[in-house]
């Protein structure tokens, strides 16, 4: 209501100059200057580096408010290398400054994908043998390697649970 007010006495309104006129105090509400000291508030700052497909040489300052990243920028405390050579930041790249997109997008992978030729094979072979033991008799036996291998990168992927990759993870590399 008092916007309402402050607009019908626009004209009558009495202000304050100072500078010689070039400056002018006035009463009006700014409520409006809240929304915009609220963006850059945060509860705290995370030390980070993104890690999908980086080499994680860069260091952000990432800023958080009520659990959600608000925004990320460049650290700038790296160590001198040489005392003749300037310092090298920002290290920053343009995937890192767009990574907490990434982290909120709808496309982010939430749960691990896997073959659904092999995760059938997989699923078979335990039922009767130890996870290196069903490992092996699929990529011993041709003709189960082959089935999963020969479709790579024609998609085919499936949703699998985190202790069941973990599992096929831990007897591929055993």
């Amino acid at each position: 209501m008092s916007q309402l007010l402050d607009r019908l006495t626009f004209f009558n309104r009495t202000r304050d100059k100072f500078s010689d006129g070039h400056g002018v105090t006035t009463s009006e509400a700014r409520d409006w200057e809240d929304g915009y000291r609220k963006r850059w508030q945060h509860d705290k700052i995370v030390r980070s580096t993104h890690g999908v497909n980086c080499t994680g040489s860069c260091s952000w300052k990432i800023y958080v408010k009520g659990g959600i990243i608000t925004w990320e920028t460049q650290q700038t405390d790296y160590p001198r290398t040489r005392p003749d050579l300037p310092n090298h930041e920002p290290r920053g790249c343009p995937r890192g400054a767009s990574y907490s997109w990434y982290i909120y997008s709808a496309q982010r992978l939430k749960y691990p994908l896997i073959r659904s030729r092999l995760v059938r094979l997989w699923r078979e072979a335990r039922k009767t043998m130890t996870p290196v033991a069903a490992w092996a008799a699929i990529v011993e036996d041709d003709k189960k390697r082959k089935s999963y291998t020969a479709i790579r990168g024609h998609g085919g992927f499936v949703r699998a649970h985190w202790d069941e990759v973990t599992e096929i993870i831990a007897a591929a590399t055993a």
